[in-house]
């Protein structure tokens, strides 16, 4: 099956670059091309893409907002968030807004290729030491407000126990390691909890863990 992709970024450079690679690539095609937010979310509605290649800092709607907009409407589209940038901030607000995956400009082509088949195929990806910055950055912050009972009523003892270990960075192969089950088992639980939280991936997963506080600045 072809990956359609939309290349939204607001320098044309850029998108010849990205367009450059993926023509040459069998199994991904360019869907469209968008120089600022707002035509990034006509586009989507519009083509429809398995994937938009986002850029966070574009004139007048951010690849923030479009992302939040893309993601709400089109929940079959996975957006994937390339930028320069990488600070926290953009890396939270993206997660936050339905982002399936964060990557940086300067990461190889062929990096950026797996990483479209990644969220195409339905899995979260964020460039090596996001993950690790973003469990830090929330463990630094004071305890929610929110009761984790009521947050997370339906989940049971053992996907408690699961989306401790998501939220502390740990992979399904790790997580099965520590609880003593197989990493397929660990891999139904992880599914059970996406469906149960209503989370799209597991990068949300890691979110909710720490919003809910069912992971403390402690532990």
């Amino acid at each position: 099956m072809t990956i359609r992709v939309l290349l939204a970024d607001d320098q044309p450079l850029v998108r010849a670059g990205l367009r450059m690679v993926i023509d040459g690539t069998p199994d991904v095609d360019v869907a469209g091309e968008a120089g600022t937010g707002a035509q990034a979310v006509h586009l989507a509605k519009e083509s429809r893409p398995d994937v938009v290649l986002m850029d966070i800092r574009m004139p007048g709607m951010d690849g923030i907002e479009a992302t939040r907009m893309i993601t709400a409407e089109l929940p079959a589209t996975h957006v994937l968030v390339l930028t320069t940038f990488d600070e926290d901030e953009n890396v939270y607000g993206a997660l936050r807004a339905g982002a399936a995956g964060f990557l940086v400009k300067d990461m190889a082509l062929d990096d950026i290729l797996t990483a479209i088949r990644v969220v195409a195929a339905g899995d979260a990806l964020l460039a090596p030491g996001v993950t690790r910055r973003l469990i830090d950055e929330f463990t630094a912050r004071p305890h929610p407000r929110s009761a984790r009972p009521r947050e997370l009523s339906g989940v049971t003892g053992r996907e408690h126990e699961i989306l401790t270990l998501v939220g502390r960075g740990l992979s399904n192969a790790e997580i099965a390691a520590c609880l003593h089950i197989s990493p397929g088992t660990a891999k139904a639980h992880v599914a059970s909890l996406l469906a149960k939280l209503g989370a799209r991936d597991r990068v949300q997963l890691v979110i909710i863990a720490y919003d809910t506080g069912l992971v403390s600045p402690s532990g």
